[in-house]
């Protein structure tokens, strides 16, 4: 690069950095408050950066509030809905890539406008569909409505990674004595694995973060999720306890930016392949 070239990118890159500290200043802003004792959450004029930092916040969350229990209930919520969405959308973009039959492309367009459903209404038929089949006010319950947002995307994402993969490969191993499940688990899986890796990442973030379809689905705490869990147990009419609650949105964050760390790469190439192949 040339040194006037790099002279004209620190606008740009200036702006760039201003744009990214405005995004994640709320998740400073929140880890700070978290380690704040309580007698400098109150102070006015407000201070950053706190002057004793303390993490009796994250003990007494951990000890003497039921976060763990909520905690462990959105792991197996969002596990089941991922495991769920996969399987049926793997299968479901297989068959919509590999097969021929009446109706495909408009069954293709169908199962992407149910996506654009707005959820409120969407979660009336579904409360009074769980409390028919029996399994209202359960993780069960949850799973199934989880599963009805996060699908239609999964498999139209899924449905561009197979799109994307060459049939001439699986004809191949069709031709060399492979089933049609057995090319299907040694060839084509393995070749949509980044974009099974990448809707994984997309339905485990949806359902962790999801919060209308909890509260309105779920009203105990046998299978309150922490997203609706946290709000019960620290916001009241009367009081809000902020320390807490920033403790809590810390800790509900961290599985969300571990699994993002890590997977980032498959992510991004998951969003870019539906944008070309698609």
């Amino acid at each position: 690069m040339t040194r006037r070239a790099w002279v004209r990118a620190i606008p740009v890159n200036a702006a760039a950095w201003l744009i990214v500290l405005i995004v994640i200043f709320p998740l400073i802003w929140m880890i700070l408050t978290s380690v704040k004792p309580q007698d400098e959450l109150i102070r006015i004029p407000p201070t950053l950066l706190p002057q004793n930092v303390t993490f009796e916040h994250y003990q007494e969350l951990l000890e003497d509030t039921p976060f763990l229990k909520y905690f462990w209930h959105s792991v197996v919520l969002s596990t089941s809905t991922t495991l769920l969405v996969l399987v049926v959308g793997v299968l479901g973009a297989y068959s919509l890539v590999r097969f021929s039959y009446r109706g495909r492309e408009k069954l293709a367009l169908l199962v992407l406008f149910t996506y654009l459903l707005p959820s409120a209404v969407l979660v009336l038929p579904l409360y009074l569909l769980m409390v028919k089949v029996g399994i209202a006010n359960s993780i069960a319950s949850l799973v199934i409505a989880y599963t009805t947002f996060a699908l239609p995307y999964a498999l139209w994402l899924l449905r561009s990674f197979m799109a994307g993969i060459p049939e001439d490969l699986e004809s191949a191993a069709l031709v060399d004595g492979a089933s049609r499940l057995g090319a299907f688990i040694d060839v084509v899986l393995p070749q949509a694995l980044p974009g099974i890796i990448s809707t994984a990442v997309f339905t485990f973030i949806v359902a962790w973060n999801e919060y209308f379809y909890a509260l309105v689905l779920v009203n105990t705490d046998a299978a309150r999720p922490l997203t609706t869990g946290v709000f019960t147990m620290l916001v009241t009419s009367f009081n809000i306890e902020w320390s807490l609650l920033m403790a809590a949105a810390v800790m509900m964050s961290l599985p969300l930016i571990v699994i993002f760390v890590f997977l980032q790469g498959f992510l991004t190439r998951g969003f870019a392949a539906s944008g070309v192949k698609g």
